[in-house]
Formats: structure tokens, sequence, C-alpha cells
């Protein structure tokens, strides 16, 4: 629906901070199961089916909010600011909450054995590794497992397509203007809030194992924080700026 781009403009960035919360949210709900489903690996069956659907709830949502936000960085800085779309908010939340939830009770109820205990192993080159083999409540079914990879591969692909753009944009402006460094540490922060990182999944093989374990786990786990300290910075630099324009 087109609108004054001065008025879109204004509705998208009001709605930037509320997509922050959602995807901390999911980001919060994810950690708090996979915390949960190890001890509860020793449980009850049910108990551990119904930990495990969590978890791939929670990891599907916070994937469905990365994706919402390279969606809402798009029509910010690349697409033309005289779009707007009804009840924009809730779509998102209908795309992001809904879908992955529906998926997962799908599968919870007419596939029950999708979910369960999983044993995690490690192969015969790293038996003395520091990787302990473990079980966890999680997929136990190699179709399901698949499909979420090529879920996440998907909604990384767009998000990392996302970001190149915005790292164009940005090195176009800064041809203009001496904000170079300001610029990368929005790029930075943007990488963090896209989920660029979840991509060190992909490199769980041979010499890369061990690595990839570390800097996903650390970066990953870490990932609520460091948008909230990106965000922080922002907002304090943005608020400088306005008090620094008003006060001329």
């Amino acid at each position: 629906t087109p609108c004054p781009p001065p008025s879109c403009r204004q509705r998208l960035r009001d709605n930037t901070t509320r997509i922050h919360m959602h995807l901390l949210a999911a980001l919060l709900l994810l950690n708090c199961s996979f915390l949960l489903s190890t001890p509860l690996a020793t449980g009850a069956e049910g108990l551990c089916q119904v930990t495990a659907a969590l978890l791939h709830a929670s990891l599907l949502c916070a994937l469905a909010w990365m994706a919402a936000e390279a969606f809402h960085l798009l029509l910010l800085l690349v697409k033309v600011y005289n779009i707007y779309i009804q009840h924009y908010l809730l779509k998102l939340c209908l795309f992001a909450w809904g879908l992955p939830t529906l998926a997962v009770v799908a599968a919870f109820v007419f596939k029950g054995d999708t979910y369960g205990y999983h044993t995690i192993s490690t192969s015969e080159g790293y038996r003395n590794a520091t990787i302990v083999p473990s079980a966890r409540c999680w997929l136990t079914s190699p179709p399901a497992h698949y499909t979420t990879l090529c879920y996440a591969g998907l909604i990384l692909l767009f998000n990392m397509l996302v970001l190149g753009r915005v790292a164009m944009i940005l090195r176009r402006i800064q041809r203009q203007k001496a904000q170079a460094r300001k610029d990368w540490v929005t790029v930075l922060g943007l990488t963090c809030l896209l989920g660029t990182t979840w991509g060190l999944a992909f490199f769980r093989f041979g010499i890369f194992l061990i690595p990839q374990v570390y800097l996903f786990t650390i970066l990953n786990s870490l990932q609520g924080l460091f948008i909230c300290l990106w965000y922080a910075t922002v907002h304090r630099r943005s608020k400088q700026g306005s008090v620094n324009n008003t006060s001329r």
C-alpha cells in the first residue's frame, strides 16, 4: 500500500525495536530449552519428546526472526520508502512464531517418533579429543534433521545476501562521508543480528570440527548479549547525534 515516504520510514523504524525484542525472546527460549535438553534426557520418554519438540520449535522460530530482521532491513535500506504493509508486525509474528510452531506441532502429533533421545558421538579421529559424547532430547528422524538444515541454509543464504547488499550501500556512502569505522561497526553488529555465525554449523567435518564446535558454541550462545550491546551502542550514538543537531 503506497504512503508518504516520511510516514512509511517512521512506521518501519517504530517496528525495529519490537522485532529486536521478538528475536531476543526467541533466542532466550532457545537457550533455555537447550539447557533443559540434556538433564531431561535421563527422564521419562514423553517429557524428553516434549523438550525436544520445544527445542526444535525455538530453533526454527529464532531462525525465522533472523530472516524477519533481514527482511525489515531490506525494507529500511534497500527498497523504496513508500511501501506500507498493513498489520506488518502481526504478519511477521505469524511467519516467525506461527509457521514454525505449527510445523513442529504437526510433526509431534502425526509422527511422534520424530523427537526423542539423541546420542551425540564423535568420529574415530576424535575419540581422544575434548568433545565428550552425550545424550540429549532432540530430533531422531534423519529426514527432519536434513529438512531443518535446508531450512537454516536457505535463511542464512538470504540473510548473507541482504548483509552483502547493506555492506555495498555503506561502502558507497563512506565515499561521501568520512565514517568508515562506524559503518563497519554497523556491519559487524548486523552480522550478529542476522545470525550469519550460525553458518558455522555447515563446517562440522574434518579439520574444522574442533574449531567449529568452540566458535559455534561461543558466538551463538552469546548472540543475544552481542545484540543488546550493539543496540545500546547504536541507540546511544543516535541519541548523541540528535542532541548535537538540536544544539545547533
